[in-house]
């Protein structure tokens, strides 16, 4: 009994083997997929390199297949003016076959030759007959040649053809792997994006804009006037960013979270030209002439909760570490006009990380 005791029925063991290789490959998963926001919004960076090589390189085959099928279309041309050729050759040899049809020189056999009686029109019809043979001949040899010249460009036009569709359909392949796994990336940043605090709504429509491969598509628009589905909400409610510029504040501010205990707090982010033109006339002298502001581009933020007075523990702090996230306070904002809670964010300071 004891020994039967140390057995597990097949299917149950089979079970649990299964699980353990689940959290495995889970526990796997979890190695190798990055460890924060910046190394994931990097790795997508990554993804979109590598894809928007890989679709230059189609788009390339694709136009040197154009340039290819235009030779193809000229090999099958003159394919089919060989065989236009080969059709005039024939036509001497029809001719002569008709020719001898309708003079049988030989009727009377060559005995009128060999006997030495042959007359005028006998020879004659020996040299049309030896006319026509040597015509004949050098016909069918020139249809030989053409014959095996149309047989040479049929074959590399079918090759050409085989080789393009194939050369097309292994770059497209390749393209749609690299697209699924950029997918796959943008798809996990964003659900950790969530976890930290990021709403979205029900069909996700506000994570389209924490996509970081659209970042610089915000740039296409004029200052102020960037569309809402451009932009990625941050944490605190009711603001939002270019998404590699939230992508950095989170990261950020999951670092001041665990420096203070608490998120940081947020007054101004993204501003439209209408708000940018209220605040401007609002505080003169406090707010950049409308259109030419870092708020209207989404990348820059005004902090409260401490980091608005210069010297404290909490600015102190943000001007120790900002710039691990990619973010900065600006030289300006020291002196004129003073502003110790204007915080911005630069892309290439976040590219050097």
């Amino acid at each position: 009994m004891a020994v039967a005791s140390l057995f597990v029925p097949s299917g149950q063991g089979r079970a649990q083997a299964q699980v353990v290789q689940e959290q495995e490959q889970e526990q796997e998963q979890e190695r190798q997929a990055p460890g924060d926001l910046a190394a994931l919004r990097k790795e997508a960076e990554r993804s979109a390199k590598e894809l928007e090589d890989a679709t230059k390189a189609l788009e390339k085959r694709r136009s040197d297949i154009a340039a290819s099928e235009k030779q193809l279309k000229t090999k099958l041309a003159a394919l089919q003016d060989l065989e236009q050729k080969v059709a005039v050759m024939r036509q001497p040899v029809s001719q002569m076959a008709e020719l001898l049809y309708e003079q049988p020189i030989m009727a009377d056999g060559i005995v009128p030759f060999l006997s030495g009686t042959a007359d005028e029109t006998t020879l004659r019809a020996l040299s049309d007959v030896t006319q026509i043979v040597s015509v004949r001949q050098q016909a069918v040899e020139q249809t030989s040649a053409l014959y095996k010249q149309a047989e040479g460009l049929a074959a590399e036009a079918q090759e050409l053809r085989a080789g393009n569709l194939l050369a097309e359909a292994q770059l497209a392949a390749e393209v749609d792997t690299l697209r699924q796994r950029s997918d796959k990336i943008v798809k996990s940043l964003t659900a950790a994006l969530v976890k930290m605090g990021i709403k979205i709504d029900k069909v996700g429509r506000a994570a389209l804009g924490c996509n970081p491969l659209r970042a610089a598509t915000a740039n296409d628009y004029p200052n102020g006037l960037i569309p809402k589905s451009m932009l990625c909400p941050l944490q605190q409610k009711g603001f939002s960013l270019r998404a590699d510029a939230t992508i950095a504040f989170v990261s950020l501010n999951e670092a001041y979270r665990k420096r203070f205990g608490k998120n940081m707090c947020v007054t101004d982010a993204y501003r439209s030209l209408a708000e940018q033109q209220s605040v401007y006339y609002r505080r003169p002298g406090f707010a950049a002439v409308p259109g030419r502001s870092n708020h209207g581009l989404g990348l820059a933020v005004d902090l409260c909760g401490g980091v608005e007075r210069s010297g404290s523990a909490e600015f102190v702090w943000m001007e120790k570490n900002s710039k691990k996230y990619g973010w900065f306070h600006p030289s300006w904002a020291y002196t004129g006009p003073f502003e110790p809670w204007h915080w911005e964010y630069d892309p290439k300071i976040d590219s050097l990380l």
